[in-house]
């Protein structure tokens, strides 16, 4: 049996690993690892031993599934801002020299389907970001750019919600960045060697089936091994942590201001990304 993709799912009343095959969805086995986060840790060895013990198992229908995010337990959530440069031409920013890093909390973690409560007490500016994820799958500490990307377990498709008012009171973007539910992402993070090339994907957003974001991962400033390597050169990097590698032109806060339309309650917001899938969410 072969994984396309490795998630976790609402089954009886908790969360569970499941895995995406060519014929179905099976459910993590009652022994093994209970979600994404503990295969992660466990390592390839309990990976190869769940898929071996799984065949001949039920499989479910993917449209029967209630997603939880695909990577339930970072440690770590690192993002990166203006890593296009498309990006950081509508907003007028010259290219960094370096990553610009920052970073979400576990509270802000939604599953695909899910449903982001707008904090409308405290902001009105709500706008998308289309981004690639790299998941990161075994511990990792000053890696070369050469090496960095053998520390990557997979990829999955996310959105760097944000609520821009917030993300501009003070120098500092974490309050307006890691509100709850504002770091969805999934449905599948998708093993590495399962993606041709990640610097190579189509990406795009869409609000209400009207296209918004429609870029390529080639326009990154700062590259996926660039990124693993340049985190890695300070902290250690550990099975399951997650980068947010920054998203395409086409958002909000790029708009001139006569044209500036902020997200509100009842928005359907889709990101797409090549060979990953589609994550879909809900603002209420």
């Amino acid at each position: 049996m072969e994984a396309l993709g490795f998630g976790n799912v609402l089954h009886n009343g908790k969360l569970t690993l499941a895995i995406k095959t060519a014929d179905g969805v099976l459910l993590g086995a009652e022994k093994g690892p209970p979600t994404v986060s503990a295969l992660l840790t466990a390592g390839a060895e309990a990976t190869n031993a769940l898929l071996a013990s799984a065949r001949g198992a039920d499989l479910v229908p993917e449209d029967k599934l209630v997603f939880g995010p695909c990577v339930d337990q970072p440690e770590k959530i690192i993002c990166v801002g203006l890593n296009y440069r498309g990006h950081a031409e509508e907003v007028n920013s010259p290219l960094p020299n370096a990553p610009m890093l920052f970073s979400k909390f576990n509270n802000a973690l939604l599953g695909h389907g899910g449903t982001i409560k707008l904090p409308t007490h405290e902001d009105e500016r709500f706008d998308y970001e289309a981004e690639l994820v790299i998941v990161i799958g075994r511990p990792a500490y000053r890696l070369s750019e050469a090496d960095a990307l053998d520390a990557v377990f997979g990829y999955c498709v996310g959105n760097d919600f944000s609520a821009r008012g917030l993300q501009f009171r003070t120098p500092q973007f974490l309050v307006g960045k890691s509100c709850d539910g504002f770091a969805p992402i999934g449905p599948w993070l998708v093993p590495a060697d399962k993606v041709s090339d990640p610097d190579k994907l189509d990406i795009g957003c869409w609000v209400n089936g009207e296209q918004r974001q429609g870029s390529n991962t080639d326009d990154l400033i700062f590259n996926c091994a660039k990124l693993v390597s340049y985190a890695s050169a300070t902290m250690t990097l550990l099975p399951g942590d997650i980068i947010f590698t920054g998203t395409p032109a086409g958002v909000i806060q790029g708009y001139p201001d006569d044209k500036k339309v902020w997200l509100k309650a009842g928005d359907d917001i889709v990101t797409r990304i090549a060979e990953l899938g589609e994550l879909r969410f809900k603002l209420e």
